[in-house]
């Protein structure tokens, strides 16, 4: 068995992977700022020599819209190695970084080059939205002070179960790199806006919904389908499923 480090294990994604990865009897750190065992802070570096000794290796899925990330896979580059152990890192990413111009897609290809060009074994997996982030956005909105919640016009979405994405990540944390993967998209295509709908039925509110169209050149990338994967719909939860399942 492996030592694996997982970054961001406390996260959406990182939880289910760290699960997985010692349910299969691997010897898993995960990289906190406040973890007793290996604490680390991926914004400078700090503790990542100490908690990378003899991990053969790497999943990273610690991220963040507020931006870092870029900083981040620096220092675990850096430290990989310096480490001389790490054969392998496994990185989440997103369908469609490299054709949406979407602010926090463009740094997520930005750390997808990092890592293929820092001369390490590489793997990269890129997803469709977790069905919780529809959840989380579509929530998020309905907070805002007005009847009708406001949601992007003519948006489509292929949203995945995170648990499926888990069971894929925790495949590739092997020693030996795999490279770009094939993507991995949810069961089906359907507007934000009926997404949308559909979470507030089945969380018992009757608001309804105004399709908002918007400007710029990343609604626009997102309006053609460049965060959709239809070739690739592996996922077997619907959004439906999903939400019968949220209770």
């Amino acid at each position: 068995m492996s030592t694996i480090l997982v970054t961001g294990g406390t996260g959406t994604l990182g939880r289910p992977v760290v699960a997985r990865l010692r349910a299969a009897g691997h010897d898993v750190r995960v990289l906190s700022r406040h973890a007793k065992d290996h604490p680390v802070d991926l914004r400078d570096g700090s503790g990542l020599d100490a908690a990378m000794a003899g991990a053969e290796v790497v999943v990273h899925c610690a991220s963040t819209p507020r931006g870092g990330d870029e900083v981040a896979a620096g220092h675990l580059v850096d430290a990989a190695r310096r480490a001389g152990t790490v054969t392998n890192i496994v990185y989440i990413s997103i369908v469609g970084v490299d054709v949406v111009p979407f602010a926090y897609y463009e740094v997520k290809y930005k750390v997808e080059r990092l890592l293929e060009e820092s001369g390490l074994g590489v793997t990269i997996l890129r997803t469709t939205q977790f069905h919780d982030l529809v959840a989380t956005v579509t929530e998020t909105l309905a907070k805002v002070p007005v009847l009708p919640v406001p949601l992007p016009k003519g948006v489509r979405v292929q949203p995945i179960s995170v648990e499926e994405v888990a069971d894929r990540m925790a495949e590739l944390a092997v020693p030996t790199p795999a490279g770009r993967v094939p993507d991995m998209g949810g069961p089906e295509i359907r507007t934000l806006v009926d997404l949308g709908r559909a979470y507030l039925a089945a969380t018992g509110r009757r608001r309804p919904v105004v399709p908002l169209p918007l400007a710029g050149k990343a609604y626009a990338a997102f309006r053609r389908g460049g965060n959709l994967t239809p070739a690739h719909a592996v996922g077997r939860t619907t959004f439906t499923e999903f939400l019968a399942r949220r209770g």
